[in-house]
């Protein structure tokens, strides 16, 4: 079996561009299905843009520009053809700071999957049960599914967010800094809801905390100044790392 076939996610020599700045320079890893792969690097690095890539909301940026291929399970995402509905239902996104719609917790799950025309009834019922449940937040909200999502804290809110992604039954979670500003508490639980997940989906991590990166994930890259360093299994970037530089940035002498 070929190595496009082996990976969920593999990236071929991607660049991209804000206009005349360049944010990737000929990236080139790929991403394992079921496991939680971790980008890190110091900030401008190109992790977000990496993200926004993956399910091209990098669209939406005015003068830019891709080189390069994504190949999700063997299908290049950059082809001009590519179906982003599909495509975005398949690789969901959550960012650093929840945004919970002005509506009641249920509505904020049931809302997209009703709009992609999942039917109604029970089976939405189930699903909003379910994507709670894998959020690990079912228990703290399930007798309160009527009132607003702005009520809940920053901790619940994030987790929410996640739960809206797992909803729309996405393959792929990609996950930007999604504990920065929150507590050691509501850290903890959502890097507990990450190994929970990791066996039905892939998932990728950008986090500025390389603790948290060595403790969540199972292969890192780290990017610098829009350059792939190094990329492998995480407990040998951080203990016998190859380069240099990764080895000043996960032991703090910059970042």
């Amino acid at each position: 079996m070929d190595q496009e076939q082996t990976a969920k996610i593999r990236l071929e020599h991607l660049s991209f561009f804000y206009g005349e700045r360049q944010a990737l320079d000929d990236i080139s890893f790929e991403v394992r299905a079921n496991e939680i792969f971790g980008l890190m690097g110091p900030a401008r690095s190109g992790k977000s843009t990496l993200l926004k890539v993956l399910n091209r909301l990098s669209d939406l940026v005015p003068n830019a520009r891709v080189l390069g291929r994504v190949l999700l399970e063997g299908e290049n995402i950059l082809d001009p053809g590519c179906d982003l509905v599909s495509l975005r239902r398949r690789v969901g996104l959550v960012l650093s700071r929840p945004v919970p719609l002005p509506r009641s917790i249920f509505d904020n799950l049931a809302l997209a999957p009703r709009l992609a025309g999942r039917a109604g009834g029970k089976s939405l019922e189930e699903l909003v049960e379910t994507s709670l449940k894998a959020a690990r937040l079912w228990d703290e909200v399930k007798d309160r599914l009527r009132d607003s999502a702005l009520n809940l804290s920053g901790g619940q809110q994030q987790r929410l967010c996640l739960a809206r992604t797992l909803a729309m039954e996405p393959e792929v979670i990609l996950l930007d800094e999604p504990t920065s500003g929150l507590d050691p508490i509501s850290t903890a639980k959502i890097e507990e809801t990450l190994f929970q997940l990791k066996s039905s989906y892939t998932i990728i991590l950008v986090s500025n905390n390389t603790k948290q990166i060595a403790r969540v994930t199972d292969r890192v890259a780290f990017l610098l100044m829009s350059k792939l360093i190094e990329v492998g299994e995480t407990s040998k970037v951080f203990t016998e790392p190859k380069d240099q530089r990764t080895d000043d940035y996960i032991t703090g002498r910059f970042g």
